[in-house]
């Protein structure tokens, strides 16, 4: 009887312990799925991503893009420089402008730490640095996004109202700058978070080889509907801005200079709208497609192109702000009259410190002195 029922035991016990060895056996595997621990050449040879950058070619990109990106660094450098330090731009457009120049100033150094950690380098890189090179780009690219957001909407509420400059008070410009930064560091740290492909291989891009198809179509497609609300946006206020001028000016034909000043900050913000559409909607379009798995389109070719866009983008802001704003451009000659005439004092001040060699110097020194005095006394 006992013996009978032992093997009744036991075989009532061997599902249990097969179940057992398999869900085990299952969450190893699913552990060791998950490449953390591997470098980035892992991932290029999984999604067969080529690079294509031969020695010569890299090189070149490196030099030009670090000319441009110094000068990125600079200007960008220079408009915060300027609305800080110029009375007439501490108003919510400028404060806003400044934090748009921030955004591009961030986007120079992360073109810094991606042309110098790309190629044959980019293969090398642990997953954390990857997260890190790429992280710097979204976050730069989403704070611009959401700078120009925020700028229309501040646009749209003083035009409005026809007046220059909305009512913000620096209290809430500075929460709306807080809240553009901290979403945009949110949305940058999004696939290191854990949204990305390190454990499903299959869903893993061309272009970012660590990013999920998933979160490419969302951050494409997230970023060109911005774009299109930014667009309908700017196009309703200038429209109205046009038409209330025709309106007003039969009637107010001497006033009416100080009322084109919202034309001209307007035709500023369009005109930086329309180069950052420009520049990243080819880039978007392309992200979109690899997250479509479009095998058709051999996306790695325009990889460079799109690059440079994105860099020429930085490097035209700056510029479309002193050329649109004759204020700007005098507060940047003056802050670099003020750097030269620095470089000056500082190298008199050095002269003058120095000490004289000898007493025979100070000896002839006084010479010409009181032969002067002499000839002086003479004349009278």
């Amino acid at each position: 009887m006992f013996k009978a029922g032992l093997p009744m035991y036991g075989s009532s016990d061997s599902p249990r312990a097969a179940l057992h060895h398999r869900l085990t056996s299952k969450m190893a595997q699913q552990n060791y799925s998950c490449h953390y621990n591997e470098s980035m050449g892992f991932f290029y040879k999984n999604s067969s991503a080529e690079d294509g950058w031969n020695r010569p070619k890299l090189i070149l990109v490196q030099v030009v893009g670090s000319i441009f990106c110094c000068f990125i660094l600079v200007s960008n450098a220079m408009v915060i420089a300027a609305v800080i330090t110029n009375k007439r731009f501490h108003y919510p457009f400028y404060y806003l402008l400044a934090n748009l120049a921030a955004s591009d100033f961030l986007a120079g150094i992360a073109y810094v730490y991606l042309m110098f950690n790309t190629g044959d380098v980019s293969r090398k890189l642990t997953v954390k640095g990857y997260f890190i090179r790429q992280g710097l780009l979204d976050i730069s690219l989403s704070a611009s996004l959401a700078n120009l957001l925020v700028i229309a909407l501040e646009r749209y509420i003083s035009v409005m109202n026809w007046k220059v400059h909305s009512n913000l008070t620096k209290r809430r410009v500075t929460l709306l700058i807080v809240l553009v930064w901290a979403i945009s560091i949110f949305l940058g740290a999004v696939p290191s978070l854990g949204w990305n492909c390190i454990c499903n291989l299959s869903d893993c891009s061309q272009l970012a080889p660590i990013f999920s198809r998933s979160y490419l179509i969302f951050w494409s497609a997230s970023n060109l509907v911005v774009f299109l609300v930014m667009v309908v946006i700017y196009t309703r206020i200038y429209t109205y801005v046009k038409r209330k001028t025709a309106v007003l000016t039969p009637h107010t034909s001497g006033s009416i200079n100080r009322k084109r000043t919202p034309i001209k900050l307007i035709k500023t913000v369009m005109v930086v709208l329309g180069a950052f559409v420009i520049c990243w909607t080819p880039g978007l379009v392309v992200l979109l497609l690899d997250g479509l798995n479009c095998t058709s389109c051999d996306v790695m070719k325009l990889k460079t192109w799109l690059l440079l866009l994105a860099v020429l983008n930085s490097v035209m802001n700056p510029c479309i702000y002193s050329y649109k704003d004759e204020e700007m451009w005098t507060t940047f000659k003056n802050l670099m009259r003020c750097i030269g005439n620095g470089t000056r004092r500082q190298r008199s001040t050095r002269a003058n410190a120095r000490p004289l060699s000898s007493g025979q110097d100070t000896g002839n020194s006084q010479l010409p002195s009181e032969e002067t005095k002499n000839e002086d006394q003479g004349i009278l």
